[in-house]
């Protein structure tokens, strides 16, 4: 990495550890349940979290990404170790893009709209903050919410966990 980005991102390897430790997790005899009627199946909050280091190399590379001109379908995910394979595959290549980025890259601009509709504006290095690590922390929340609703010991991710003792 290089120095600037070194420091805006210095906990992105341990947010990606983390990660992957509740998606070690997941029951995948449980993927289609649902903690409630709106809420994404087990299978469906698992495979977002995977795949969103995704999102983060997107912004790192592209200039912006217009939904409306479609955008990846996502993965199909048939057991643990292929969820697992997919956010080791998408958490090895965040990690080389957003190593490989300068300051002027990092200062430019990253958008994400749906056609004339801009939902997200701002620099590349305030978006990668707040949609590659602070996002995915969110869902990873969520996540163990189901872990915990469904009797599975959940993960220590900042020190040791009640299930850890």
């Amino acid at each position: 990495m290089s120095a600037t980005t070194a420091e805006l991102y210095a906990d992105l390897d341990e947010e990606l550890a983390a990660t992957r430790r509740v998606l070690e997790r997941v029951p995948f005899e449980h993927w289609t349940w649902k903690p409630h009627e709106r809420s994404f199946s087990l299978g469906q909050l698992a495979t977002h979290l995977a795949e969103l280091p995704r999102f983060a190399e997107v912004m790192a590379t592209t200039e912006e990404l217009d939904m409306a001109a479609g955008w990846d379908a996502p993965s199909v995910v048939g057991s643990r170790e292929e969820l697992l394979a997919l956010f080791d595959g998408r958490a090895a290549s965040m990690r080389r893009v957003v190593g490989e980025l300068d300051e002027a890259r990092l200062a430019g601009r990253w958008r994400l709209r749906m056609g004339e509709a801009v939902f997200l504006d701002a620099t590349r290095a305030r978006l990668l903050r707040q949609h590659g690590i602070s996002h995915p922390v969110h869902h990873r929340a969520q996540l163990t919410v189901y872990l915990r609703l469904l009797g599975v010991p959940v993960p220590g991710l900042y020190g040791p966990s009640a299930d850890d003792r």
